[in-house]
């Protein structure tokens, strides 16, 4: 690596993966944290403010699901995901409650390693991309601030998953262009990411329960049949684009 280390926490339950995991990530340079339970991770998560955590789902004392939750209230740190479970539903619900990406066991090192490479470049580009005046967005009584990762509807903050508010910001980009479901997933997911299509109808329709209560948007989320999902302003008073 090159660079000031990484610092990843790794949370795992079995001694001979967490060994194992410590060995090769301190070979390849990075500093690691270990925990073994749910609570010993939320600690570590706290104390040390790790740059990613790997994050075993079957956690004594407290679900990886539930830890993921915990972490993601409090902060913006990429988790990777570490699952004996290939169905398509703990796969939702872990990306659901703010994983970043998820790896199923048994796994190859140099597969986890690419995941972590991945999702790390991509956090690191993430506050790069964005052009100083498109960080902050307000429309009407909505307001997006990319930089501090917040977004407000009538002043009040909507509290948004990590995907979710990538997803968002994408799509407000992009205003009045359809964007199809392998580009978004590209875009927010990473080209190493294995799900379906199909996890982007999910966060999608996440988005939009979470504005389903406003009574007035500046735009609406779109379905453009058979490509993927446009955003289009809208006009207050009248509704119209």
């Amino acid at each position: 690596m090159t660079g000031s280390a990484k610092h990843i926490l790794v949370v795992e339950d079995e001694e001979s993966i967490r060994q194992t995991l410590r060995y090769n990530l301190s070979h390849e340079g990075f500093v690691v944290t270990e925990a073994s339970t749910g609570p010993e991770a939320l600690a570590a998560a706290r104390r040390e403010h790790p740059d990613l955590i790997l994050l075993d789902l079957m956690l004594p004392e407290m679900s990886g699901l539930e830890v993921c939750r915990v972490i993601r209230q409090e902060q913006s740190v990429p988790i990777i995901m570490l699952t004996a479970k290939g169905t398509e539903v703990d796969t939702v619900v872990g990306l659901h409650v703010g994983a970043d990406d998820y790896v199923t066991k048994p796994f190859s090192l140099n597969e986890l390693m690419a995941r972590i490479a991945a999702v790390l470049r991509r956090t690191e580009m993430g506050g790069r991309e964005q052009a100083p005046d498109r960080d902050v967005e307000e429309i009407d009584n909505f307001r997006i601030d990319r930089g501090a990762r917040t977004v407000h509807v009538d002043g009040e903050e909507l509290h948004l998953a990590p995907k979710e508010f990538d997803l968002l910001s994408l799509l407000l980009l992009n205003a009045g262009r359809a964007q199809s479901r392998q580009v978004i997933l590209q875009r927010i997911w990473g080209s190493r990411f294995f799900g379906d299509q199909k996890t982007v109808d999910v966060h999608v329709r996440w988005l939009r329960e979470k504005f389903e209560r406003f009574d007035h948007l500046p735009f609406r989320i779109t379905t453009v049949f058979g490509v993927g999902y446009r955003i289009d302003r809208l006009d207050r008073a009248s509704g119209a684009t």
